[in-house]
């Protein structure tokens, strides 16, 4: 299947910073392989950037935005493209992968405010990894955006 047509999925995505510098990972509730990723997802229509991230954080983690710092974001949006035979059972088959604008953010909490087993749970589990452990532990397909994402915020680790 040619993809090369099809237009990326706008979103948003979250590196969550504990206090040790370390950052949030889940993994996927949906494979049956061991997919680790941060918090992630698509902009709705009228909605900005940043309160898309402030709203899928708290979606997929529970954690309100009071308990977060945003530090900042990537100066331009990262893209990825899904693996060809995977884009027609993602997202209905009409996008190619997404750009999305990364968030830096400081979790003002503690683990205790961390709920994963939202309304709609998207994660079986989190826990705090080191930027190399997360990108092993990504899909293969987004290993190369999540080092783009770690070298853009390096100072911060």
């Amino acid at each position: 299947m040619d993809t090369s047509t099809l237009p990326y999925r706008p979103g948003v995505g979250i590196v969550l910073r504990g206090g040790d510098g370390r950052v949030f990972a889940a993994r996927r509730i949906d494979t049956p392989a061991e997919a680790w990723q941060m918090p992630q997802g698509g902009v709705d229509a009228g909605e900005r950037p940043e309160e898309t991230a402030l709203r899928e954080l708290e979606e997929e983690t529970g954690i309100p935005p009071a308990l977060v710092r945003i530090l900042r974001a990537t100066p331009e949006p990262l893209r990825y493209d899904l693996p060809p035979e995977l884009v027609p059972s993602v997202w209905g088959g009409r996008y190619r992968g997404q750009e999305q604008t990364w968030f830096l953010m400081d979790f003002l909490g503690e683990d205790s405010d961390i709920n994963i087993e939202t309304a709609h749970p998207e994660f079986s589990e989190w826990r705090w990894m080191e930027p190399p452990e997360l990108i092993r532990r990504i899909v293969p397909f987004k290993r190369d955006l999540y080092r783009r994402i770690f070298e853009t915020f390096a100072d911060a680790f």
